[in-house]
């Protein structure tokens, strides 16, 4: 656990130091302000209820994309410094590396995140939802965020570049959250299978509703994608 919280420190560390952090941060935040005073707060008058539910529909696409493009850098930009090789051979196993690098980007991705909850409290200027709703639904991002951080970081480790790591994570983002589709044409008991794939399917807590059902499927999807990294971390090391 020391290893992995070391590395943890350090790789936040380089997100606080670097420009790119603060770039991605005030992307998400200018984005989600913009969508949130246009479709959430303008055009025709809406329930409380449902305003926090279109932000964090729009919030959700955010948090996929600030999700790849934060892990990116964690294990390509290694290789591009030529300090990989020295990560390898140093006694840290490849699972605490995993980990200490997956941790240093949620727990960013986590801070960011909640520096939007401006926006939902806004709405008790001018009307009322349930604290249970807003916990739910940032309990459901920060968990959604997880998953595609996971995914950004295999990506990072199998791309030779951050902008591979990104092309290469984005589009394992998009064909999970298209699966849905493809359950559409399937035939049972695919279609359910593949249907359970796509986190198109587990965004109920944006309605305030958590089941244990979603929970579990963000988790072990997050769980599968650094699995597969350590993985492909230790196939380097014995290259």
């Amino acid at each position: 656990m020391k290893n992995i919280w070391l590395l943890a420190r350090r790789e936040l560390g380089a997100y606080l130091r670097s420009p790119m952090g603060y770039v991605i941060v005030a992307i998400v935040l200018f984005v989600d302000g913009i969508l949130f005073n246009v479709y959430a707060l303008g055009g025709t008058p809406k329930y409380s209820a449902e305003v926090l539910q279109l932000f964090f529909a729009f919030a959700t696409f955010m948090t996929m994309v600030s999700g790849v493009l934060l892990s990116m850098r964690l294990i390509s930009e290694e290789r591009q410094l030529g300090t990989l090789t020295l990560l390898l051979t140093s006694p840290i196993r490849d699972r605490e590396i995993v980990l200490g690098k997956f941790l240093s980007a949620l727990l960013f991705f986590s801070i960011m995140t909640l520096l939007t909850v401006y926006m939902p409290l806004l709405i008790f200027v001018n009307g009322k939802v349930s604290v249970g709703h807003i916990f739910a639904g940032y309990l459901g991002l920060i968990l959604l965020g997880a998953a595609s951080l996971s995914v950004g970081l295999f990506a990072s480790a199998i791309a030779r570049t951050q902008i591979v790591a990104a092309v290469s994570g984005g589009a394992m983002m998009a064909a999970l959250y298209l699966c849905y589709l493809g359950a559409n044409v399937a035939e049972p008991p695919l279609r359910d299978l593949i249907a359970y794939l796509s986190p198109q399917r587990h965004l109920q807590w944006q309605t305030g509703v958590l089941n244990t059902r979603d929970v579990f499927y963000f988790l072990s999807t997050s769980y599968v994608f650094l699995l597969l990294t350590t993985h492909v971390m230790q196939a380097r090391r014995w290259r």
